[in-house]
């Protein structure tokens, strides 16, 4: 009702019009009851014009050849029959125009003829026709170019909105074949390494034990660890390879990664407060990295110490936090490296916000804090 309301009171506007010129006019009739109601038709149709322009062209054709004929209000009996039929001909009705345009202009002359008086030169008329046919053939032309334009937006428009697809397509084609070029590389340079770190450790524990000796802790937590990676590399270069971006790991597995690291020598706590739900995939997976990202600095960095990873489910939020007692201090800051500048973009990229920094009584904390869209 909105996008009719112009209409509407374009209607109301000319139909004013009308009874004022009609009330001025030294030649124009009486204005009757009848007449405001041939008003009141036109601009009921021309508030419905753009859901019916035919209609409501036709409608108010017949309305103002009835009210010149009536009244003779002047050419202004023509001003709502011009609206409509532009409107007419910007829908694509270009027969109804025409064939409006004529019975409107006919009839205006032969009134005009009708009623002349005897005295009054037949050029007048003419100048004035003439004048309402430029009015019409106007009006029909104006409608047809604004047609046109529209149709030539909407075709622009289309076209850039394939142009924009196909960017997609063509960014999503590079991203696929990169993506393939980096599982290659990882295959070639890092799947052969680890197959011999895994290899050797799996020897070395096997001579042990058939000598008779326990073999030591760090030994099976290298073969535990490159087994682990080995898993983890796979997982990796099958999500390369595909679509898919999920990995399969997630806060589920963090006892996992506890239990390694404690192989490794460093006793590992892991407590969560909330109540456990699923998450996001993309969250899940970086609120793992984060831990074991941490876990993995503290086994590397931090000497001898222990480490508490804590996960907190909130309702519009999750925290995960990993801290150590090891020999990090304040006094001492420490630079980012690789792992902690990877780190914080993993968060950040998902909205969150990522503490990182050394504690007052000794050692390092890390905080990772991702919002939920959906809370639970």
């Amino acid at each position: 009702m909105r996008r009719d309301l112009p209409y509407a009171l374009s209607g109301l506007a000319l139909g004013i019009l009308l009874l004022g010129n009609a009330a001025l006019a030294p030649d124009a009739a009486p204005v009757r009851a009848i007449d405001v109601a041939l008003v009141l038709v036109m601009a009921s149709a021309l508030a419905a014009c753009r859901r019916y322009p035919v209609v409501a062209l036709s409608v108010v054709t017949a309305a103002m050849l009835a009210l010149h004929v009536r009244v003779h209000p002047g050419v202004s009996a023509a001003f709502p029959v011009l609206g409509a039929v532009y409107v007419a001909a910007w829908r694509g009705h270009r027969s109804a125009t025409a064939l409006a345009s004529l019975v409107f202009l006919g009839g205006f002359l032969a009134r005009d003829v009708s009623v002349a008086p005897a005295g009054r030169p037949g050029q007048l008329i003419a100048e004035r026709t003439a004048l309402l046919l430029g009015w019409f053939v106007a009006a029909n032309v104006a409608g047809l170019v604004s047609r046109q334009r529209r149709a030539y937006l909407e075709q622009v428009e289309q076209r850039a909105v394939e142009a924009e697809r196909t960017r997609e397509e063509m960014a999503l084609r590079r991203a696929g074949e990169e993506r393939l070029r980096i599982a290659r590389d990882l295959h070639d340079s890092l799947t052969h390494s680890i197959s011999v770190i895994k290899v050797q450790a799996g020897i070395a524990v096997h001579l042990a034990r058939k000598h008779g000796a326990e073999p030591s802790a760090a030994l099976l937590a290298i073969q535990e660890a490159s087994g682990a990676a080995m898993r983890e590399l796979r997982a990796t270069l099958d999500v390369l390879r595909s679509p898919s971006d999920g990995d399969g790991v997630g806060l589920a597995r963090v006892g996992e990664l506890a239990e390694r690291t404690r192989a490794a020598g460093v006793p590992v706590q892991v407590s969560v407060t909330g109540q456990p739900r699923n998450l996001p995939a993309d969250v899940d997976q970086a609120g793992y990295r984060v831990v074991q990202e941490a876990l993995t600095n503290v086994a590397r960095h931090a000497g001898p110490a222990t480490a508490q990873v804590h996960v907190e489910y909130a309702p519009a939020q999750l925290t995960v936090s990993v801290t150590d007692d090891g020999q990090a201090s304040p006094v001492r800051p420490v630079t980012p490296g690789v792992g902690l500048r990877g780190m914080r973009e993993r968060v950040t990229g998902l909205g969150g916000t990522l503490h990182t920094a050394a504690r007052d009584g000794g050692g390092f904390g890390v905080q990772a804090t991702f919002p939920l869209e959906e809370p639970a």
